[in-house]
This record gives structure tokens, C-alpha cells and sequence, in this order.
């Protein structure tokens, strides 16, 4: 398995930002997809997940509204939208997948909101 996420940036507050993330290594159509952001010195939290086929989503509240997570199985590619962007967003943005019980994650991608 493997977990390729880009499109990493430095944004000013209120730009936008799109993270892709590519799997690999197994069938990505059959499992809901995850997006986890860790900002220095603070504990690694949940984003955004999304079901196998695309129809349900979740997000933490403090991305509501802003962020959109999204896939597409034929790409094998899952991606996160953001909108708004704050400064606490700034963060480094993982990719997750949970196949049969074990956990894979990405390397990350940082994402800088700064003026």
C-alpha cells in the first residue's frame, strides 16, 4: 500500500488550497478514504473522511463549511479542497487508509497559511 499526497503551499488567509492524495496497493474503490493534518506540537487529528463510493462524508467542526473532501475511484486518487484558509490550519495534511485493520498513512504535505 502506498500513499502519495501533493500539492503542498504557503497561502495567504482566506486563499484556497487542493491536496490530492494517490494510492496504490490495493483497491481503493472498496475503502473510505481519510484526510489527518498534525500542526508543531500539537496531537495528530482527523480532517475528514470519506465512504468508499464518495456519497458520505464527515468532518471535524472546524473545517465545516471550508474543506471538501472528495474522491475519484477511476484516478485512485482522494482529495481535500480548502477554502477560507486560516492560519491554524497550518499544518502538515496526511493521507489515511484502513485496509482489513491496518492502518497506512502518507508521508504528508504542508500547508502554510501566512500573510
Amino acid at each position: 500500500v502506498q500513499l502519495v499526497e501533493s500539492g503542498e503551499g504557503l497561502v495567504q488567509p482566506g486563499g484556497s488550497l487542493r491536496l490530492s492524495c494517490v494510492a496504490s496497493g490495493f483497491t481503493f474503490s472498496w475503502y473510505a478514504m481519510s484526510w489527518y493534518r498534525q500542526a508543531p506540537g500539537k496531537e495528530r487529528e482527523l480532517v475528514a473522511i470519506i465512504d468508499n463510493g464518495g456519497g458520505s462524508t464527515n468532518y471535524t467542526d472546524s473545517v465545516k463549511g471550508r474543506f471538501t473532501i472528495s474522491r475519484d475511484n477511476a484516478k485512485n486518487t482522494v482529495y481535500l479542497q480548502m477554502n477560507s484558509l486560516k492560519s491554524e490550519d497550518t499544518a502538515e495534511y496526511y493521507c489515511r487508509v484502513n485496509v482489513l485493520g491496518r492502518v497506512y498513512w502518507g508521508r504528508g504535505t504542508q500547508v502554510t497559511v501566512s500573510s
